[in-house]
């Protein structure tokens, strides 16, 4: 339980700071006049959205495993991430698009009104929240090994390199004047491509585990150290892993000498399972398949 109640409350000081940050960033961007800041508003309102996200599948992938869900309900929280990745493509999808729009309408004639001071500070706010957002949902994420979690902080990230390019157009057509307006919409698609680039690898991430995706090399090379370390244990082969949500499966073949004893071959079994366990989480499911050494 301690784990669930961890992300929970990481999520919920999120929730606070987003919905804070989005009416703040709302009216900064009305009353001062800055598409840049209306669009930052809408990608803290994503952020709430992807927030109740993970309070609702993180219910779901704390459940143990039952007679429907042999290996948990952990994919759930790869489920979440994969639907944040979603909202993200969404979100800065909606802000290229609306930058373009205005720029688009400023090459044809029509002038852009210049952003006013308010959305400027609101833009500063943002960058200094959601960094702080980020450093202290990414830490909860890497200690209860969430992918749902981390998703989230890069999400509070986005927003941050969000509100640093609506800061630069914004500031930018202040000191310049009139004529450099156009830098608030530019400086949206900016920040909207970054925002694709963030989407892009949280999906790959996700996709990789919901399609049974392989661990790295490096982790599968160690699984097989860590197994070749075993006396009498030899030539790991047929290693087949795959990420369950925070959990891992491994499944690799071995070979033992032929004359041991069933006992004994379910002891070194049972030796490399404790090793894997202790290595990669108590909640790893191993299963070792025992092959014999023939002797001529």
């Amino acid at each position: 339980m301690g784990r669930k109640r961890n992300i929970i409350k990481v999520t919920l000081v999120g929730s606070a700071g987003n919905v804070a940050l989005l009416t703040f960033k709302l009216i900064a961007g009305i009353v001062g006049h800055s598409s840049a800041m209306i669009a930052d508003a809408v990608h803290s309102l994503s952020d709430f959205a992807t927030d109740i996200v993970v309070l609702f599948f993180v219910n779901i992938s704390s459940r143990p495993q039952d007679e429907s869900h042999d290996y948990g309900h952990g994919k759930y929280e790869t489920i979440a991430s994969f639907v944040i990745g979603l909202a993200l493509v969404a979100a800065a999808t909606g802000i290229v698009v609306s930058g373009g729009i205005k720029i688009a309408n400023w090459i044809g004639g029509e002038p852009i009104e210049m952003p006013g001071r308010l959305a400027l500070w609101a833009a500063l706010v943002s960058i200094i929240v959601k960094e702080a957002l980020y450093r202290y949902t990414v830490s909860v994420g890497r200690k209860e090994n969430s992918q749902a979690v981390i998703a989230n902080a890069w999400h509070h990230r986005s927003d941050a390199l969000s509100s640093i390019g609506a800061a630069i157009g914004i500031g930018g057509a202040i000191l310049l004047g009139h004529d450099w307006a156009v830098l608030d919409p530019i400086a949206s698609i900016v920040v909207g491509l970054m925002l694709v680039r963030v989407a892009v690898k949280l999906l790959k991430t996700s996709i990789d585990e919901l399609t049974e995706g392989s661990l790295p090399n490096d982790m599968e090379q160690e699984i097989r150290t860590l197994i070749e370390s075993e006396p009498d244990v030899s030539e790991p082969h047929n290693l087949r892993t795959r990420r369950i949500g925070n959990r891992i499966a491994i499944e690799i073949h071995v070979r033992m000498d032929g004359k041991m004893t069933l006992e004994q071959s379910h002891l070194r079994a049972t030796a490399i399972e404790r090793k894997l366990k202790e290595r990669f989480g108590n909640q790893t499911h191993v299963t070792v398949h025992m092959e014999p050494i023939k002797h001529g």
